[in-house]
């Protein structure tokens, strides 16, 4: 048995909110008295604002992706088709302003993507300098993106000559726990009934005889109430699958690889729910929590969208193993036992208030005592879901790349990136009284991510007021 296998570390093993909105006030009291959410916050003059990347993440077309609220209260991607060089024309335009790309830029994204595919085919693999190429944006395309997310991630070592063994053996891991675990009990003693007969054959030879019948304790019988029951264990998950498909169903429900009743949209909706529902089997005092589901989705996609044909077959197993690793940096954040522990929540948003104060003074006196708006009420949803609820889509992928990137950790970056989500914001939150900057603060607007990222990485704790005029 493999039900040891892949569990988070005992201190993440922890009872765990139905909810990660739940917690946060107002996340789910967006919708007016028409039941008409409000419309996001127009742009100040410290922000540095850009439309959202053009984005192909369909097979059949390109998508102009933009955000706006949905039915539950969240970011969803909104897509209007456009023809593939309209949305061409818009991917340069959002990024460089009026006109092209300069050719000295498509010098230099031909350049890197060609150090890192060199990078990659070493026998050895430079982690350090893979880590500075990624927090500077990973190219498109060609698979690279998710093998550095892999090594990133520590699931594949930087020898590269073991790489073959190691997935070979976590992908036959994934398919054991998968047999086990997510087989119906019938389906499990079916194939045991094979596999004993098939034995006996072997054992008898080619004997003619009547066939063997196989009795059925009560604990295995399907209406069996007892807690030993497998029936009994595989109907106290049904609840929790139902909960997954109907999050899976809102997953960026505008992306056609994620949404949609096509074939292609059903097959990666089912490997996710495999993925999550594995997960909440493998760690009953965690389970499930709504939210995993915009957690797995990036690392799924990658994976998914691999041009390696035999990695993108088996994205399914890779992404249960990167997004185990993935949540064990952070699962305390949602185990209310260690809530006013040094590693839950409470303390991580007060490194974020620590932060913003070292960094400014002003801005983190207006929201903590002129209009109390306490990181409770904004980040807490910031930093349990990685920030895939304030960003689109390619966005995501691309803060990820830093995150994933960052030497010191995936937490310690995000904390940098929650804090100049603050500072970019400084003139607006000083003229704003609570329900602005909330407003605000729940409804991040548009902004360029290049210069959001390189503010968090110009953080420091060193650092004492940054004066900014964006």
């Amino acid at each position: 048995m493999l039900k040891g296998k892949f569990k988070l570390p005992d201190k993440a093993r922890r009872v765990f909110p139905d909810r990660l909105g739940s917690l946060v006030a107002g996340l789910d009291d967006k919708v007016d008295e028409n039941g008409v959410y409000d419309p996001v916050v127009e742009s100040g003059e410290e922000l540095e604002f850009i439309q959202p990347n053009g984005a192909t993440l369909g097979k059949e077309s390109d998508y102009k992706i933009h955000y706006e609220y949905g039915d539950d209260g969240i970011f969803g991607l909104n897509g209007k088709m456009m023809d593939k060089e309209d949305a061409k024309a818009r991917k340069r335009s959002d990024k460089d302003g009026p006109g092209q790309a300069s050719v000295m830029e498509v010098f230099a994204a031909d350049e890197k993507r060609s150090d890192l595919e060199h990078e990659l085919s070493k026998k050895e693999i430079n982690l350090e300098k893979l880590r500075r190429t990624a927090s500077t944006d990973l190219p498109e395309g060609g698979g690279l993106r998710a093998a550095t997310w892999k090594l990133l991630l520590g699931y594949l070592p930087p020898t590269r000559d073991l790489w073959e063994k190691e997935l070979t053996e976590n992908r036959q891991k994934y398919a054991k726990l998968k047999e086990e675990l997510l087989s119906s009990p019938s389906e499990l003693n079916r194939v045991n009934d094979d596999s004993l007969n098939s034995d006996e054959l072997n054992a008898e030879g080619d004997v003619a005889g009547p066939l063997k019948r196989h009795g059925v304790s009560h604990e295995d019988h399907p209406l069996s109430v007892g807690k030993s029951s497998a029936w009994h264990q595989y109907f106290q998950h049904t609840e929790i699958a139902d909960q997954i498909e109907r999050d899976l169903q809102r997953t960026h429900p505008n992306i056609k690889f994620f949404s949609g009743d096509s074939s292609f949209s059903r097959k990666n909706r089912d490997a996710m729910r495999n993925i999550l529902l594995l997960f909440a089997k493998l760690n009953p005092a965690i389970r499930y929590v709504q939210g995993m589901n915009e957690v797995l989705a990036p690392i799924f996609y990658v994976f998914s969208t691999d041009t390696d044909q035999q990695n993108a077959a088996n994205a399914e197993a890779d992404s249960f193993s990167c997004f185990v690793r993935l949540l064990s940096d952070s699962m305390d954040h949602f185990c209310t036992q260690l809530d006013n522990s040094p590693v839950g929540i409470l303390s991580t948003l007060s490194r974020l208030t620590d932060l913003l104060k070292e960094n400014d003074e002003e801005l983190w006196r207006h929201l903590e005592f002129t209009t109390k708006v306490k990181p409770q009420f904004y980040a807490f949803r910031w930093i349990t879901l990685l920030l895939t609820q304030e960003f689109n889509f390619q966005s995501i992928l691309r803060i990820w790349d830093s995150l994933l990137s960052n030497p010191s950790g995936v937490q310690d970056m995000l904390l940098r990136i929650c804090c100049a989500m603050l500072l970019c914001a400084k003139s607006r939150l000083l003229s704003g009284d609570f329900a602005a900057n909330l407003r605000l603060l729940q409804h991040y607007p548009d902004i360029n991510i290049e210069h959001l990222l390189q503010l968090a990485r110009d953080l420091s704790s060193d650092t004492l007021s940054c004066s900014l005029s964006l």
